[in-house]
Parts: structure tokens; sequence; C-alpha cells
């Protein structure tokens, strides 16, 4: 294993980010000694009531995969990854003094919001452009994208959550960025609000954010928590029973530490005006 399911915190993250070359650089591995580690984790010895995950978080990828055959303009479009979504989950981690995990790679070389069994999990083409690298991929290559990038930021997920459990029922809001326009539609909503089963933190934080009536706010929408998009929260918060969300906020919004700054700050005070309802909230329940 690449890291095991204990908790990480930030000088254990400091420590693998500095033995990343000893611990990668191995025959098997796709990741090579100048690769960053496959996840990172913000406070992460923190004991709080919500915990922050970013799927998309970055547009690396691995030295050995050349880029994937993309030019750094493609790779760093909204198709490699969710532009502005780790700078307002990390400004919420710390406004909540809460932990964050976030993916250390493109979800080009393999999507971590994504069941690694499921079709779209490493595309061959993503919004019209074609990506050369997972081209005719085999099951071997497959293999190597899910041991190094995928399961060990699940494992840094589950070991956060395991440690907390162990004394509170935290939330779990998972903070996603998507492209204001694709395939000729124009997305008119600032946040979108994304849920299956569970409405218990859903539908008042899409309450919270419609106090205020200049935002346009998106219940399930642009994308449908009922789809293939959840499956972080599905694997961390569903099978627990903890109370979750994915929010997804339009990128036009947050593409400058500016912006960002500003829609950490709506998504704070919609957050606690939801954690401060009542304690009904932070409870195991099991729905659907």
């Amino acid at each position: 294993a690449f890291w095991s399911n204990s908790v990480m915190t930030d000088g254990a993250v400091q420590n693998a980010k500095d033995g990343a070359a000893g611990d990668n650089a191995r025959p098997d591995s796709l990741l090579g000694p100048g690769d960053p580690p496959p996840f990172e984790v913000v406070n992460g010895d923190r004991s709080s009531d919500v915990v922050f995950v970013c799927d998309h978080a970055s547009p690396a990828i691995p030295a050995a995969l050349d880029n994937l055959g993309l030019d750094d303009d493609a790779r760093c479009a909204h198709v490699g990854w969710d532009i502005g979504a780790a700078d307002v989950a990390r400004m919420l981690a710390a406004a909540f003094d809460a932990p964050l995990v976030l993916a250390g790679y493109s979800r080009l070389v393999i999507d971590c919001n994504r069941n690694p069994t499921h079709d779209t999990s490493i595309l061959p083409e993503s919004d019209g452009m074609a990506v050369p690298g997972n081209a005719n991929l085999s099951e071997d290559d497959r293999h190597l994208r899910v041991a190094a990038c995928f399961q060990p930021y699940h494992d840094a997920i589950d070991g956060i959550l395991v440690g907390l459990c162990e004394e509170r029922v935290p939330a779990l809001v998972s903070v996603h960025s998507y492209t204001p326009d694709y395939q000729d539609q124009d997305r008119p909503w600032h946040v979108g609000v994304l849920w299956d089963q569970d409405p218990r933190l859903s539908l008042p934080l899409i309450e919270a954010l419609e106090r205020d009536p200049a935002l346009c706010i998106g219940d399930n929408e642009p994308y449908s928590g009922q789809d293939e998009v959840g499956y972080t929260i599905r694997r961390h918060a569903e099978r627990r029973g903890l109370p979750h969300v994915l929010v997804e906020i339009r990128q036009d919004l947050v593409n400058t530490p500016e912006g960002a700054r500003h829609w950490a700050g709506v998504m704070e005070d919609a957050l606690r005006h939801v954690f401060t309802r009542g304690p009904g909230l932070f409870q195991v329940e099991y729905h659907g």
C-alpha cells in the first residue's frame, strides 16, 4: 500500500511528501521521484463536526504518463480539474478548523469521484477533447492508476472519518466547481447542491443559500446526485449514515483568489446556519 488507513496529520502529510521519492520510485509504481503525493490532508488532527473533501483539486499528471498527450492549456482546463474548488475548500477548512482531504491528481488520470469500474472513471474523450493517453488502456494500466492515485485518496478520507466517528457523527461536504457553459448550454446557477436519498444537509443548505434572492441555486443542478457523480459521498457518508452534501460552484465565480474568498464566505455562512439549526443533524441515519 502507498499509505495506510491511519489519520494523516499535516506533519504526516509533509513527511509523505518528503518521502515520496523513496516510497514511489518502484518498478510497479506509476508515480516517480518527482511526482506529488496522491492526496493532501489539511487539519488532519482536528476534531470537528464537518469534514471537507475535494475530489478534483489538482490538474497534476504523473510524469510517466507524459501529460496524457495533452498540452498544458488542455491539461489545466475544466476537463482536468475543478477550477477554484481547492481554494474554496481550503478556506472552508480554515474557517471551520476542520479536516480537508484533497485529491492529488487530475480527474483525467482517474476520476476520484467515480467508481473505478464505471465507464467514466478514465475518459478517452472529455467535453469533445480527445485524451490520447487514455486510449486503449490495458487492465494493468487501469490498476496502476487505481493503486497510485485513487485508492490512497479514499484511504485518507476513511482514516479521517474512522478517527472522528469514534467520538461524534460528522457531516461530509464535498466541494466541486463546474464550467459555466457545457455543450453550448449556459448554466445559470451560482451554486448547485447535489444529493440523493438523504435530505438532512442538502435541503436546509438550499434554503440557507436562497435567503439571498440574488442567488440562483440549483437543486440537483447542473448535475444530479442520483447519478454517478456522487461516488465519494456514497462510499464514505451514505454507508456510515453520515449527513452529507456535494456542492458545485460555477467556475467563473471562483477562478480568482478574490472570487474564491467571496464564495467560501457565502458557503461558510450558509453551512453555519444549517449546522446551528439543531443537534438532530449530527446523528447516524440511513436513507433509501
